[in-house]
Formats: structure tokens, sequence, C-alpha cells
């Protein structure tokens, strides 16, 4: 368990820091219009499409 504790416990972290670090460091790289956060759609919509299929799921 000490093996665990002080090798492997410790490289996990760090390595899944470096993959968040890689991700985030990455958006430097993309086109300006993929940075970009993704649109939102407007919920009124969105459940507008959805209801017909709720309808005719519990119908």
């Amino acid at each position: 368990m000490a093996i665990f504790r002080q090798y492997i416990a410790p490289f996990l972290i760090v390595l899944v820091f470096l993959v968040a670090l890689l991700a985030v460091s990455s958006r430097i790289f993309l086109p300006s219009d993929m940075a970009a956060p993704a649109p939102i759609e407007d919920p009124d919509l969105a459940q507008m499409e959805l209801s017909p299929a709720w309808d005719r799921a519990w119908s």
C-alpha cells in the first residue's frame, strides 16, 4: 500500500493535471471560430422540438 501512496497515486495526479493542462492549452492553436464557447439553444425552442416525442412516448 505504501508503494501506491508514494509512487502510483502522485503519478496519476500529475498525469491528470498534465492532460488537463494540455487540453486547455491546445485551445490556443484552434481556429478562432472553434475556440469560442458552444452556442446555447433557446430553451423554449428546444422544449418545443422535444415535446411531440415526449407526448408520443407516454401515449
